[in-house]
């Protein structure tokens, strides 16, 4: 089967740039499990802040904005984001760090601003006060409803013509007479482009094309749900995350869902979760919050995956003509979801570079794959 453009990846990534290439011409979705989106995608915790990742990945997120907030009908029967708030605890004594380094974040979001101990308290009650000195607050931070991002992209990419291919794990990948070759246990098929949005995967593939990898690095964290305590309510809760990186948690279907904020590189797997990572999780949170931990409900790892600068690389490989990478996207795939789709769109095309990005500030070095390599 021979299409215009080849996606390698049914997570958030390829699902939002087979909707967007679906506008463009033929397109190809091959996902290597049995369903889309089984491994991170499908495993994340994700919300939506503009004070999250490096300053293009804040662009991107920023870019996202919009379509988040108001995708296009019948891309979702229900809303996409939920109100919940992002607040992030500093211990006594490190107030002014915490002010010095969300000074830029409170520049560029008007609404995100210092709260002091009382008021922290009166967020998330949960909190034991003598944990607490101050905290950066971001009221417009959002849930956001994953597997409805996830699957309006794929709704939409079929309705658009596309075509997903699941158990098409690539097996060879080979450019002939300019055309992509791929072989999998599903079938042959080609494309003069080939997407590799092969999330944790991304450098074995780049290798079957012969691009150059980029150095990528899966990292495993772990999450768990836990009960709060009787009687309490967390629903009216913001996200919150200690400004030491040891713990956050947040409100999730009546329970806690929390995370020891683990970054444990690993190889592309079918990550678990460590009954040590939990243990310490529990811990960690027992130490800020007034919960004893009876039983864990349900725990998951997902891999999330970096390059050296933990900005994503999207864009054509000079060695490999007709190969775009979409890689890279860490913690940080799911908000950036809608800008990441549209930017890995213009690059398989020959599009301009989005007027939008450029306007936010952000050039294209920023995310090519010559970056890393230099």
């Amino acid at each position: 089967m021979t299409v215009d453009f080849l996606v390698i990846g049914g997570g958030m990534a390829g699902a939002s740039a087979a909707y967007f290439l679906a506008e463009r011409g033929r397109v190809l979705l091959l996902e290597r499990e049995d369903a889309p989106g089984y491994h991170t995608t499908g495993r994340s915790a994700a919300m939506y802040t503009q004070n999250y990742g490096t300053p293009v990945v804040r662009a991107l997120a920023q870019a996202s904005g919009d379509f988040l907030r108001r995708p296009p009908a019948g891309f979702s029967e229900s809303p996409l984001m939920q109100p919940r708030g992002f607040l992030t605890v500093a211990p006594p004594g490190q107030e002014s760090r915490l002010e010095q380094s969300s000074a830029d974040a409170r520049r560029e979001i008007p609404t995100m601003r210092i709260v002091d101990r009382k008021e922290t308290l009166a967020l998330c009650p949960l909190l034991k006060p003598e944990v607490v000195g101050a905290a950066l607050y971001e009221p417009d931070a959002t849930d956001l409803d994953v597997h409805a991002i996830h699957q309006g992209f794929l709704r939409g990419f079929r309705g658009r013509g596309g075509t997903v291919v699941t158990g098409a794990e690539v097996r060879s990948l080979e450019r002939r007479n300019d055309i992509w070759e791929v072989e999998t246990p599903a079938g042959r098929f080609s494309a003069p482009v080939a997407v590799n949005a092969a999330g944790a995967w991304a450098d074995e593939i780049a290798r079957l094309a012969g691009a150059r990898p980029i150095g990528l690095v899966p990292k495993r964290r772990t999450a768990f749900t836990v009960d709060p305590p009787a009687g309490v309510d967390p629903a009216p809760w913001p996200f919150l995350d200690d400004f030491r990186e040891l713990v956050y948690f947040k409100p999730e279907a009546g329970r806690l869902l929390v995370s020891p904020m683990d970054e444990t590189p690993s190889p592309p797997c079918d990550a678990q979760p460590e009954e040590l990572d939990v243990a310490e999780a529990v811990a960690r949170l027992e130490d800020v919050a007034r919960i004893a931990v009876k039983r864990v409900v349900r725990k998951w790892a997902g891999l999330r995956s970096f390059v050296s600068d933990k900005t994503p690389v999207v864009g054509p490989a000079p060695e490999a003509p007709g190969y775009i990478w979409l890689a890279g996207q860490g913690g940080f795939g799911i908000m950036t979801s809608p800008a990441m789709g549209r930017l890995a769109t213009a690059m398989a095309t020959g599009d301009a570079f989005p007027s939008e990005l450029s306007a936010l500030g952000v050039r294209p070095e920023q995310l090519l794959s010559g970056r890393l390599l230099a």
